[in-house]
């Protein structure tokens, strides 16, 4: 019985893990700036993060550096912009498999 029980957490706990990652396989435009600067993220630095459906997660995969001075005009502190992404939305924090910026 202590076995069957187990094995029912162990498989509600992995069902809740596939219920939090979400699949991002086609590319999806997105806005994309800083999350502290733009959309308002409690964090530490100027890090990048993306808005998907409304919400807004950090990114892995590519730093706000990767894209040109983030303090420009244009800059990812001083602007939204689009982007064309691939990736995985997991642990709260978007985690990119790639990331095009859109040209405006």
């Amino acid at each position: 019985m202590k076995k069957i029980i187990a094995l029912a957490f162990l498989f509600i706990g992995i069902a809740t893990q596939a219920q939090d990652k979400k699949v991002i396989d086609k590319p999806q435009i997105v806005e994309a700036s800083c999350g502290e600067c733009q959309f308002g993220m409690k964090g530490k630095s100027c890090d990048l993060a993306v808005r998907i459906e409304g919400k807004t997660y950090f990114v892995d995969g590519t730093t706000i550096h990767d894209h040109g001075d983030a303090h420009a005009e244009d800059g990812f502190c001083n602007a939204i912009r689009k982007a064309s992404v691939t990736g995985t939305i997991e642990k709260n924090r978007f985690k990119a498999t790639s990331f095009t910026l859109i040209k405006e």
